[in-house]
C-alpha cells in the first residue's frame, strides 16, 4: 500500500506577529534540524515562533527564540533547553540572498511559520521590513473592515 501524502495538514506553528510587524517580502523554506524530544513535542503542539529571528553566521543559517516547550514524558538523560538556538537547512545560494538583504537593505528575516512537508518539519522564513506605527494602524484598521464586512456579509444571507 503507497503512503498518502498528507499535505492539507494546517500548519504546527504561525508567528502573527511577524505579519503585524513587518512588510514581508521573499520567502524561503528551510529544513531545521531538531531533536528527539523536539519532535515529539511538535507533535504534540508544544511549538511556538513569536519573537523568533533567523541569523546567518558562518555562512549558516540559526533560528533564534523559537520555543519548543518539552514534554513531561520527554527522555531524563537529555537536559531539554525549549529555547535553544536550531540550525536552518538552505541552499548555499538563499543563504547569501538573506545575507545580503540583512547586511545591505537594513531587513531582517523572521520565522513565519512551521509546518509539516511529508514526514519533515519544514520552517517558512521571510525577508521583512519593520513597519511604523502608521503602517501599524493601517494594517489594524483593514483588518477592522475586513471583520465588519464579513459580519455584513453574513447578516445578508440571513
Amino acid at each position: 500500500m503507497a503512503k498518502s501524502k498528507d499535505n492539507t495538514r494546517p500548519p504546527i506553528a504561525v508567528n502573527r506577529r511577524a505579519r503585524f510587524d513587518y512588510e514581508l517580502g521573499q520567502r524561503f523554506e528551510a529544513g531545521i534540524v531538531l531533536a528527539g524530544w523536539e519532535l515529539k513535542s511538535i507533535r504534540a503542539n508544544q511549538a511556538q515562533l513569536a519573537d523568533s529571528y533567523v541569523l546567518v553566521r558562518d555562512g549558516e543559517a540559526w533560528l533564534l527564540g523559537a520555543h519548543i516547550t518539552p514534554l513531561p514524558s520527554a527522555s531524563t538523560h537529555v537536559d531539554a533547553d525549549p529555547q535553544r538556538t536550531r540550525k536552518l537547512l538552505l541552499h548555499a545560494n538563499e543563504i547569501s540572498r538573506i545575507f545580503m538583504a540583512v547586511q545591505t537593505r537594513g531587513q531582517t528575516c523572521v520565522a513565519t511559520s512551521l509546518y509539516w512537508k511529508g514526514q519533515r518539519v519544514k520552517c517558512e522564513i521571510a525577508l521583512g521590513k519593520g513597519k511604523r506605527s502608521e503602517d501599524k494602524r493601517a494594517s489594524i484598521r483593514e483588518r477592522d473592515w475586513k471583520r465588519e464586512q464579513a459580519r455584513l456579509a453574513k447578516q445578508a444571507a440571513q
